[in-house]
């Protein structure tokens, strides 16, 4: 860690990001900008609606990854983003999108940092198990509500987001990932970068440095489910319809730590990366497959995650900061 003594008290200082790392960053977001506007042919609204759902796994992924930077692996994003997609729901019953989205964000937020006050003690294992069960208590007490309210076990439809309008969703979606992006990026350049490394690397060294533990771990747990929820928003305005079972599904949980992984930990880019890749092999795979596609899915991941120890973001990396984003 990066840290001067002034007057006695540690000082953290602000870590650069180097130009030539943000330019794999940049020129992802600006193929994305413009992958709607290329001569997609018949299949533009199939591929389309892909990219659609890449660039919310993208949000997933990365808001999954600032987490993680805490030290704090988390089985409850399928939770967050659950309650984002059920909020915005509701919410958007009685108030324009553009405060239903925000305000069913903010909801989610709030309930994390109960929930990061209740786990705070525990680490690990442990920790993982508490988040995991948090989930399931949230999709049984979203499934029990009555269906007047919530639509229980049968589902809720959702208001259309934009009208329906694919390319106005896609360009939202695509709003929301780069927010994200740059969230990610501020911690980068912030005192959160080392004070997240150090709770990371062990809470007692942390609080030996001067790092307040709990405060650094909910506003932790407050970015990572915000952006989650605002993941949880998009998913629910593009399909209109959710339901307990899938919105709070264990695959939505684990799938934004396992594409972490494979793209790179700890990085702006990586979780993005391994979104982007993931999605396209799965979609491919399944055309190609159709029957058994999971496993062959499941087996590439595998080899993959081992062979790539440090992710895609390791392909990437040159001299001592390049890439490392």
């Amino acid at each position: 860690m990066s840290r001067a003594m002034d007057g006695g008290r540690a000082v953290v200082r602000r870590p650069d990001v180097p130009l030539r790392a943000l330019l794999p960053l940049g020129l992802f977001f600006l193929l994305a900008l413009v992958f709607p506007f290329l001569p997609l042919g018949e299949r533009s609204e199939y591929l389309l609606q892909i990219a659609f759902f890449t660039l919310v796994a993208g949000v997933l992924a990365l808001s999954w990854d600032i987490l993680a930077r805490s030290g704090q692996v988390s089985l409850a994003h399928a939770a967050f983003y659950g309650l984002g997609a059920y909020g915005f729901a509701l919410l958007g019953k009685v108030m324009p999108w553009f405060l239903a989205m925000p305000a069913a964000a903010l909801i989610a937020g709030l309930i994390s940092l109960i929930l990061g006050a209740v786990t705070m003690r525990l680490s690990g294992m442990y920790f993982a198990i508490a988040t995991l069960a948090f989930t399931e208590v949230v999709r049984t007490i979203i499934q029990n509500l009555p269906e007047a309210t919530a639509g229980g076990a049968n589902g809720l439809l959702v208001p259309a987001l934009l009208g329906g309008n694919a390319r106005a969703q896609y360009f939202l979606a695509f709003g929301i990932l780069l927010f994200t992006a740059l969230v990610s990026l501020a911690i980068r350049r912030s005192r959160l970068h080392h004070a997240f490394a150090a709770i990371r690397q062990g809470e007692e060294t942390a609080r030996v440095l001067g790092v307040s533990v709990v405060k650094y771990k909910l506003l932790a747990f407050f970015i990572s489910s915000f952006l989650a929820a605002l993941g949880g928003v998009l998913y629910a305005g593009k399909t209109f319809f959710i339901n307990p079972l899938e919105t709070f599904s264990l695959a939505n949980s684990i799938a934004p730590l396992t594409t972490s992984i494979f793209g790179g930990l700890y990085t702006t880019l990586g979780p993005i990366l391994g979104a982007t890749v993931l999605r396209v092999a799965e979609e491919i795979l399944h055309n190609s497959i159709k029957n058994g596609y999971l496993v062959v899915y499941g087996l590439v991941l595998m080899l993959s995650i081992l062979w790539l120890p440090r992710g895609l973001m390791g392909l990437l990396r040159r001299g001592k900061h390049g890439g490392d984003v």
